[in-house]
């Protein structure tokens, strides 16, 4: 074998087990890698570098194929299916893109490769010329299954998608001049290797670029959560200050009843009764399912109401005041739900239609919170109408984030101007 053709094996072996680290990392997830991978990592580069210059009939050449890259994907602690699963899918793309290679490399010399013996050694320099051309556009094949894998909820602009692809567009265009017009000297290897090592360096800027835009996002939504959490608590805060002046009023009210009762004036004492009462039933919550989340969030969103013209139906019906949901948690979910339908209503500009229902019920093992609300128009879709959307709107994805916690599930029906969001959240199973 000819020191270019050895060179050529080698730089494909390594840069095809870079794209496939890359490639597990994106699909399952880089925080599953095992500890020791270089058993994995050392398996995988003998029996590629075994394929590359070896000639094996398709059929054991394709299953040589699936075992070194199913052999990397064993340094990964997830389910075997799904190790799989994305092993043939990897083999499945890069042998499509090595397909494209091929149509590439025919239209540039004007041959027809597709025919091709690539068995044949008058064929190992296009094989290999073929090789790392795929390997080139296979970064761009692995940067968009790693978008679609990760689920991005926020896009960058365009023109960062466009800088990332100019790169290895020009590396092909110089890998098939140098390989038509250049000597095989060491400077024709070290123009391809720099060419190589540029797209990997670029695959990672962008690869960091796009976690540290994920990052900034998540920071800003957390940020907001963290804000919104410290404004329930003051709600909760509030209501545990209105307890405490209630107590010491009363207190005072019952020492005049006291003394009423004893010099006989009990018409007296009972019209300081109705009295006292009255300004009770003004000040003190009007939730007291003996859960503080249910009954401050719930008050606080009665109190809300009526201050913007919502007639609301709260019926709460607990199993037992103890609800085996992390009170931080359920924050989370009351609020939000609570929050997005007062903000709703509000818009409704017939005041006879703004309407919120609250039900909350429990058993032994779960809990199930409905809010149902009118909207001034039919909803065609769940975005945000908040000014600077892009960073409201999270409340439906933090309700979702709680019920995948716990196992639980979210329901959404909306119908004629109605929004029906049902939450069934099971209690923690170490905390029954």
């Amino acid at each position: 074998m000819e020191p270019f053709t050895i060179l050529s094996v080698i730089v494909v072996t390594l840069l095809m087990a870079f794209q496939v680290n890359f490639y597990f990392n994106s699909v399952l997830g880089k925080s599953r890698q095992k500890p020791n991978r270089v058993v994995y990592f050392t398996l995988f580069i003998v029996l590629c570098f075994f394929y590359l210059a070896s000639t094996l009939p398709s059929v054991i050449s394709s299953l040589v194929v699936l075992i070194f890259i199913f052999s990397l994907a064993q340094s990964y602690d997830v389910e075997l299916k799904l190790k799989l699963v994305f092993s043939v899918l990897f083999a499945v793309l890069i042998t499509m893109v090595n397909y494209i290679a091929v149509y590439i490399m025919s239209v540039w010399d004007a041959t027809d490769y597709t025919t091709w013996d690539h068995f044949n050694e008058g064929y190992h320099g296009v094989f290999y010329k073929v090789m790392l051309l795929g390997c080139s556009l296979m970064f761009i094949v692995i940067q968009v299954v790693r978008l679609i894998a990760k689920r991005r909820s926020f896009a960058l602009h365009y023109r960062y998608y466009l800088l990332f692809l100019i790169v290895p567009i020009i590396t092909l265009y110089q890998i098939n001049v140098a390989s038509n017009y250049s000597e095989k000297n060491i400077f024709y290897i070290i123009s391809v290797m720099g060419s190589l090592f540029l797209n990997v360096f670029i695959v990672y800027v962008f690869d960091n670029m796009v976690e540290k835009v994920q990052l900034a996002n998540e920071n800003a939504q957390l940020q907001r959560q963290m804000d919104y959490q410290d404004a329930n608590y003051e709600k909760t805060v509030h209501s545990f200050k209105n307890v405490k002046a209630i107590i010491h009023d009363i207190h005072q009210q019952f020492l005049y009843i006291e003394e009423c009762i004893k010099q006989n004036k009990h018409e007296a004492a009972s019209d300081h009764i109705k009295l006292t009462l009255n300004k009770i039933e003004g000040v003190y919550q009007r939730v007291n399912s003996g859960n503080l989340v249910i009954d401050a969030l719930v008050t606080n969103t009665i109190a809300v109401g009526q201050a913007n013209g919502i007639k609301i139906d709260a019926r709460i019906q607990l199993h037992s005041p103890q609800v085996h949901i992390d009170r931080y948690d359920l924050c989370v979910v009351l609020g939000n739900m609570l929050d997005n339908a007062v903000e709703a209503s509000k818009k409704v500009r017939q005041a006879e239609d703004r309407y919120i229902l609250i039900a909350i019920h429990s058993t032994a093992s779960a809990v199930i919170i409905q809010v149902l609300n009118h909207v001034e128009q039919s909803l065609t879709h769940l975005k945000s109408e908040k000014p600077n959307p892009e960073f409201h709107g999270i409340g439906l994805t933090n309700i979702s984030r709680m019920c995948e916690k716990y196992g639980g599930h979210m329901t959404i029906e909306h119908h004629h101007r109605t929004f029906n969001n049902m939450v069934v959240l099971p209690f923690e199973v170490n905390s029954l």
